[in-house]
């Protein structure tokens, strides 16, 4: 079942972070980030929701984080906008709740590559240059997917990039 909207920025060799951390940070990509993922569902890797500021979940938003730590409900009980869940079995369960919402599937690396199947659509940040990367995003065509819409070039300190719509094929 595809039910999810994988968004995520890639290098030029499908790259998305190095030690934790976003290869870059470009404004304009971050506002989309927020202008389409506002009043949704994200599911995301615990390693995800601590490269946060102050790993605090991102307001204004559903936060679902993949984890096995059990403390984590603890420490983050002060918050209504927050649920873990340990495996797809329980996400499936916990995403029943909010059938009304879009689901944005927001990272990491073993996050994309876990549920990118359940993914109908990719919305990538693409980038035209290379950086120093340890986590790397699937292959969209070997998943099935195609390109639907791209938008003109962009640039940010001489790296061009386009804001590309894939669709499964």
């Amino acid at each position: 079942m595809s039910y999810m909207i994988a968004i995520a920025c890639l290098d030029a060799k499908n790259g998305i972070g190095k030690d934790g951390k976003l290869l870059i940070s470009i404004p304009e990509d971050m506002q989309f980030f927020r202008d389409n993922t506002k009043d949704s569902v994200i599911v995301m890797g615990r390693k995800t929701l601590f490269s946060f500021k102050d790993k605090k979940p991102l307001k204004n938003r559903i936060n679902i984080v993949f984890t096995h730590n059990e403390n984590l409900k603890n420490e983050y009980k002060d918050f209504d906008n927050i649920f873990f869940v340990k495996n797809e079995l329980e996400l499936d369960k916990e995403l029943k709740k909010y059938s009304d919402k879009k689901v944005f599937l927001i990272g990491g690396a073993k996050i994309y590559n876990d549920l990118i199947d359940k993914c109908d659509s990719c919305l990538i940040t693409k980038l035209d240059k290379s950086f120093d990367a340890d986590t790397y995003f699937p292959d969209l065509e070997k998943h099935g997917f195609i390109i639907e819409s791209e938008s003109e070039n962009h640039n940010y300190e001489n790296i061009n990039y386009k804001f590309v719509k894939y669709i499964r094929g």
